[in-house]
């Protein structure tokens, strides 16, 4: 799969869990940090955390967007109720920006990674290498 049509389809299938009907639901906790591949810091890009149903957890999805290799659900995203989560990372360049790549051209594949995410406010960092699989800090 393309990765434009990758993040189209990651977003579709986020878009009702993300638009919500005002606060009702479970807990969210704000999810912040540094995103960085090859050492370097990722221009743009999306993370969605996905509670891991394989693990027992549920709920609605979290959202966050990265600018200069930061990243902060509770600046235009969604925040997190924590537990194991499944997480896709997409990273873009932020410069050659299309209608089809809206956040510039990919530097590497949709990067799927898991993570125990804390069920309070915290931070958590992600390096992706070159190798393009995911670690967390």
């Amino acid at each position: 799969m393309s990765y434009p049509r990758a993040l189209s389809l990651a977003l579709s299938l986020a878009a009702p869990f993300l638009l919500g009907c005002g606060s009702d639901g479970p807990q969210r906790y704000r999810l912040q940090g540094l995103v960085t591949y090859e050492g370097k810091p990722v221009p743009a890009g999306t993370i969605i955390f996905e509670p891991d149903a394989s693990q027992k957890n549920d709920g609605p999805q979290g959202l966050a967007t990265i600018h200069d290799g930061v990243f902060d659900s509770s600046r235009g995203g969604k925040g997190t109720v924590g537990g194991p989560h499944r997480i896709t990372i997409l990273g873009c360049d932020g410069a050659s920006i299309s209608e089809t790549s809206p956040q510039g051209k990919p530097l590497f594949e949709p990067s799927l990674t898991t993570a125990e995410l804390p069920k309070k406010n915290g931070k958590l960092d992600f390096d992706i290498p070159s190798s393009k699989t995911s670690k967390t800090k």
